[in-house]
């Protein structure tokens, strides 16, 4: 382990692997909890276009990955609150318009071609720079405190969105919120694992502390240590495997899953049966 900190570029991949497995699995609680576990992977392919964009502009991606993430995130939850459109079709909406967007864009780009999109399909953490890693601090900061100010009005809101409203909680403002905040934790992921993957990292650790917790906060605080386990030891995996950190992340945490799972079941199974008076 320390001959890996003696690089500096995986000095700088192992604070942003921390990062995004502390603030990934935050906000994926609370869509997980709402059934919206594929809004990551839509909203992914958003981001796409908005990295496309980028790269024909002359721009930072990340930052016009940013704006066009979260004005589709917007949308999308726009679109379903009316309830013209389903939230699956929505979804698959976003999953068309981000591919073929990203692609258009890119091909109009100069010297622009598919191959410049790897680096954010697959994601890139070795070839994070100074600059990246501050992007994702103020990104995840970003999550955090949101998740942090609005934790009990937002777990009100998954748990029952009718109860919210009569509640005289804010519900459009913060579904509106839920949706932004997913897509600032995107942006954060796509370099660390990839836009293929990122929804991974938000919905996998919080189904793996599931397995395990009851209460909610329980269930958020202990899928924010497996997001970091997972991004962490994957990273190290990939510096001495020669593998994609991405997948390998992703694999560790879906491992972990399923440990989680046979652990889970062999406790409930332990314990002793109550028996009928």
């Amino acid at each position: 382990m320390m001959d890996l900190l003696q690089y500096e570029f995986m000095q700088r991949a192992l604070i942003a692997a921390l990062l995004v497995g502390l603030a990934a699995p935050a906000i994926g609680t609370f869509i997980v909890q709402r059934r919206l576990a594929l809004l990551g992977d839509g909203i992914g392919h958003v981001a796409l276009t908005g990295v496309a964009f980028g790269f024909l502009t002359g721009t930072a991606p990340v930052l016009t990955a940013v704006v066009v993430s979260v004005l589709g995130a917007v949308a999308i939850e726009l679109v379903r609150e009316r309830g013209r459109t389903g939230g699956d079709v929505a979804l698959a909406l976003l999953f068309y318009g981000g591919i073929a967007g990203g692609v258009l864009l890119i091909s109009l780009a100069p010297g622009g071609s598919n191959s410049s999109l790897l680096y954010y399909l697959f994601g890139s953490i070795s070839s994070v720079s100074v600059e990246d890693v501050w992007v994702i601090a103020l990104l995840a900061v970003a999550v955090l405190c949101v998740v942090v100010f609005f934790g009990r009005e937002l777990y009100v809101l998954c748990q029952d969105e009718e109860v919210a409203r009569t509640s005289g909680l804010p519900v459009r403002f913060l579904s509106l919120l839920i949706a932004v905040t997913a897509a600032l934790t995107v942006v954060i992921a796509m370099r660390v694992v990839g836009l293929l993957l990122v929804s991974a990292l938000m919905v996998v650790p919080v189904a793996t502390s599931q397995q395990l917790t009851r209460g909610f906060r329980s269930t958020m605080l202990l899928s924010m240590v497996f997001g970091m386990v997972s991004t962490v030891s994957g990273l190290t995996s990939s510096f001495y495997v020669k593998v994609p950190s991405g997948a390998i992340i992703v694999v560790i945490a879906l491992g972990g899953f399923v440990l989680a799972l046979a652990l889970g079941r062999f406790v409930r199974r332990s314990r002793p049966q109550e028996s009928n008076p």
